[in-house]
C-alpha cells in the first residue's frame, strides 16, 4: 500500500478545514501579501516566465496624481483670490497711492519760434535750444520721498546750478505738495541741465546702494528755446525783445508774436519714480514751428545810423534822438534807429523808458521841416511860383501876438525859394495866407495836403505802441495854430511821418506808405511777399520837382540853413528844423527839438533820411548844427553800401533873395 502523496505536489485540494473547505495551506512565516504575489489566484505558485519571452509592464492607477494637480491648482487659484480680496478691498487707498505715482504725465512740446532777418538774410533775431526745469512737488512729499526735508535738500542742490535763491526754490517746492508741476527757472542752457541730470544720477546710484534717497527724482526738463539777438542792441527798437514767458513783449516780436511763436504739440508719456517708462505708451502731438520773416531793414545801414545817432545824443547831452532811413522808390524802411537803445539779451539793467521805439511812439512837434508841406500846397495850388517875391519884416502882426523868425534881421527880401532856404517863419505865414482869401479856407487848404502827406493817421506799419500825431481839424483850430501851423508848430508826428513827406517829394510827389516787413517763409518753406504798399498822389511830378530844386538850395546856398549836410559829388536836398519842445512829463514848451531831412541824390533820389535830437543840452540846438552832420554821415554810408552813383548834374541854385529896386 503506498503512502499518500502531497496534494500541493498534485495539485489537487487537500483535507477539509475544520468546517469542511478545502482552503489551501498557508505558509504561517509569510505576510499574506508576499504569498499573494508568489502564487496565482488560487494560491498556486506564479508561473515562471521562460527564457527569452518579453516582460509584461503593469500601470499604476492615475487617479492619485489627478488629485494632486487638482489640489495644487485649486491652492493657485485660492491665492489668486486672496490677493486680489486684498488689492482691491484691504488696501484699495495704499495701492491708489502708488498707481498716482506711476501715470502718465503731459509735456509740452513748444514750436520753434521763427527767426528774424534783415533784407540779406542777415540773422537778426533767432533761436537756441533751452529748458525750462520744472519739478513734481508732489514726488517730493515725506511719504513719497521717504525724507521728512526733501524739498528743502533738492532746493539746495538746484540753487547753485540755477542761479536761484535757495530759499525761493523750497517756496515753490511746498507751495503746493499735491502739485505735480511747477517751473523752477526758465529758458536754461542744455549745460545747466546736463548739471542737473548728472547729479540726479549719482542720487540715483546712491539711492540704489541704499545711500539716502533721489530728492531730484520729481525735477525734469522742458524743451523751452531762448531766443537770441546776434547783434546785441542793433536794430532792438525795431526787433523788441521776447519775454521769460516766451512771448514777445514789444517791438516786431509782439507784433508778429503769433505766426512767429508757431503752435505748440503735446507729449505724453507713462513714468515711475520721475523716469520715463521705457516701454510705456507715448502719444504725441508734434509742434508747428513758428515763420520766418524777411525786414526791408539794412543791417550795415541801420549800423551806421545807430552810432551815428548814438554819438550826436552823448555829445549834445540830449534825452534821446532818431534816424530814419527810407528807399525813396519802394517805400521801404532801410533803417530805424534809436538812441539810447538796449541790448534785449538782457533787459533787466535797462531804463524802462528805452526799451520801446520812440521814433513811432514819440509825438512832437517837427517844426520847419513842416514848411515843406506848406510849399508844397501854395505851389500846387498855383497861387505862387518859386521865385514869388516875399518881403519879410523883422515882426508879423497877427491875431494876440508879433510873429518872429529865428533871429532878428532888418526887412528881407526874398523869393519863395528864399524863404525855404532860409527858413522863414514869417514868410511861410506870408505864403500860406494866399491859399485862399479866407481863414476859413485856407485852413482847410492845408489841412487837407497835411493828411494827404500823412499826418494825424497811422503809417501803416501796425507797430505796437505807435502814434499818428495830433492834426486837430481846420474848425478847430485856434486863432494862434491858424499861423503857427504853416511852420511846424501846433500839430504832432513821429520820426516815420516827417522822413515820409521828404520821401514823397523825392518819388515825384507819390506817397508810398511805409514798410518794415518784405514778407515770410512759412514752416512748408514757401515765401509770401507782403502785401503792396498803399500809394497816394499828394502833388504833381512838376510841383515835387520844383520842390526838391528849392530844397537844394537849403543846402548848396551860402544863405541857407543846411550847409553842414553837403556831400561831395552829390546833389543834396535837405530842410532843417528847429522848434519848441514840449515837455512830456510837464506839458509846457521846455528846451528844443533840432532835426533835418532829406534826399539824395536831388536829381535822382534814391535815399531819404531823417535825424532828430529832443533836448539837446550842449553846444548848438539849431537843427542844421545837430543833425545836419548826422544827415551827411548816414546819408554817406547809404549811397556807398547801395553803390549809388555821384550825380551827374550841377546844382540848379536857384534864387534866394532880390533886388526891391528892380
Amino acid at each position: 500500500m503506498s503512502a499518500p502523496q502531497d496534494p500541493r505536489r498534485r495539485g489537487v485540494p487537500g483535507p477539509a478545514g475544520p468546517r469542511g473547505d478545502r482552503r489551501p495551506r498557508q505558509d504561517p512565516g509569510r505576510r499574506p501579501d508576499e504569498r499573494r504575489r508568489q502564487g496565482g489566484p488560487s494560491g498556486r505558485p506564479a508561473p515562471r516566465p521562460r527564457p527569452g519571452a518579453p516582460q509584461q509592464l503593469r500601470l499604476g492607477s492615475p487617479r492619485p496624481r489627478l488629485r494632486l494637480i487638482s489640489l495644487g491648482l485649486t491652492l493657485v487659484m485660492l491665492a489668486f483670490v486672496v490677493r486680489l480680496l486684498q488689492v482691491q478691498a484691504v488696501d484699495a487707498s495704499a495701492y491708489a497711492a502708488k498707481a498716482n505715482v506711476n501715470r502718465y504725465i503731459p509735456v509740452k512740446l513748444s514750436a520753434e519760434r521763427g527767426s528774424i532777418t534783415d533784407r540779406n538774410g542777415v540773422d537778426l533775431a533767432t533761436t537756441v535750444d533751452a529748458y525750462d526745469i520744472t519739478a513734481a512737488p508732489d514726488l517730493l512729499t515725506p511719504k513719497t520721498a521717504k525724507s521728512h526735508d526733501a524739498p528743502r535738500q533738492a532746493a539746495a542742490l538746484l540753487a547753485p546750478i540755477l542761479g536761484k535763491d535757495e530759499a525761493d526754490l523750497e517756496q515753490k517746492l511746498t507751495d503746493n505738495p499735491r502739485s505735480q508741476y511747477v517751473v523752477l527757472a526758465r529758458q536754461q542752457s542744455p549745460q545747466v541741465w546736463n548739471q542737473i541730470k548728472d547729479l540726479k544720477s549719482a542720487l540715483d546710484d546712491a539711492a540704489a546702494k541704499g545711500k539716502g534717497t533721489n530728492v531730484l527724482a520729481g525735477v525734469n526738463r522742458e524743451a523751452h528755446s531762448k531766443r537770441v539777438y546776434p547783434n546785441g542792441d542793433l536794430a532792438a527798437g525795431i526787433l523788441g525783445f521776447v519775454g521769460a514767458d516766451g512771448r514777445g513783449s514789444a517791438g516786431l516780436e509782439q507784433q508778429l508774436n503769433r505766426k512767429l511763436a508757431g503752435k505748440d504739440g503735446k507729449r505724453v508719456y507713462a513714468q515711475s519714480g520721475g523716469h520715463q517708462v521705457p516701454t510705456g505708451d507715448v502719444r504725441e502731438q508734434p509742434a508747428v514751428p513758428g515763420s520766418d520773416y524777411e525786414l526791408t531793414i539794412d543791417r550795415d545801414i541801420q549800423w551806421a545810423a545807430q552810432s551815428a545817432i548814438a554819438d550826436q545824443v552823448r555829445k549834445s547831452g540830449a534825452d534821446r534822438g532818431y534816424v530814419i532811413v527810407q528807399d525813396t522808390r519802394t517805400g521801404q524802411l532801410l533803417a530805424m534807429a534809436n538812441a539810447p537803445g538796449f541790448d534785449p539779451n538782457d533787459i533787466t539793467t535797462t531804463d524802462a523808458d528805452a526799451l520801446g521805439n520812440a521814433a513811432v511812439t514819440d509825438a512832437y512837434e517837427p517844426g520847419s521841416v513842416s514848411k515843406l508841406m506848406s510849399m508844397a500846397a501854395v505851389l500846387q495850388e498855383g497861387v505862387a511860383r518859386w521865385d514869388t517875391h516875399v518881403v519879410v519884416p523883422n515882426r508879423l502882426p497877427r491875431a494876440d501876438r508879433a510873429f518872429a523868425d529865428d533871429i532878428d534881421h532888418s526887412t528881407w527880401y526874398l523869393t519863395l525859394n528864399g524863404v525855404l532856404a532860409k527858413s522863414s517863419n514869417i514868410g511861410t505865414i506870408l505864403a500860406t495866407e494866399q491859399l485862399a482869401k479866407t481863414k476859413r479856407q485856407k485852413n482847410q487848404i492845408l489841412y487837407s495836403y497835411l493828411r494827404k502827406f500823412g499826418i494825424g493817421q497811422p503809417t501803416g506799419l501796425g507797430f505796437p505802441g505807435e502814434t499818428p500825431g495830433i492834426l486837430a481839424k481846420p474848425q478847430d483850430w485856434s486863432t494862434s495854430q491858424q499861423y503857427t501851423i504853416p511852420f511846424g508848430q501846433g500839430l504832432s508826428l513821429n520820426a516815420i511821418q516827417a522822413a515820409s513827406v521828404y520821401s514823397t517829394i523825392a518819388n515825384g510827389g507819390e506817397r508810398i506808405a511805409p514798410t518794415l516787413v518784405r514778407g515770410a517763409r512759412g514752416p512748408g518753406g514757401d515765401f509770401t511777399a507782403a502785401p503792396a504798399p498803399k500809394k497816394t498822389r499828394v502833388v504833381s511830378k512838376k510841383t515835387a520837382k520844383t520842390l526838391a530844386e528849392m530844397l537844394e538850395s537849403v543846402v548848396d546856398d551860402q544863405q541857407g540853413t543846411g550847409a553842414k549836410a553837403k556831400i561831395p559829388g552829390y546833389l543834396v536836398a535837405g530842410k532843417t528844423g528847429t522848434s519848441n519842445r514840449v515837455d512830456p512829463k510837464t506839458g509846457r514848451y521846455r528846451g528844443y527839438t533840432a532835426s533835418f531831412a532829406g534826399f539824395a541824390p536831388a536829381d535822382k533820389p534814391r535815399l531819404t533820411v531823417y535825424c532828430a535830437v529832443q533836448n539837446p543840452t550842449k553846444g548848438s540846438y539849431f537843427g542844421g548844427q545837430v543833425c545836419g552832420p548826422v544827415y551827411k554821415k548816414v546819408m554817406e554810408f547809404g549811397l556807398k553800401a547801395l553803390q549809388v552813383p555821384p550825380s551827374g548834374k550841377q546844382p540848379k541854385r536857384l534864387p534866394v533873395s532880390y533886388n526891391p529896386g528892380q
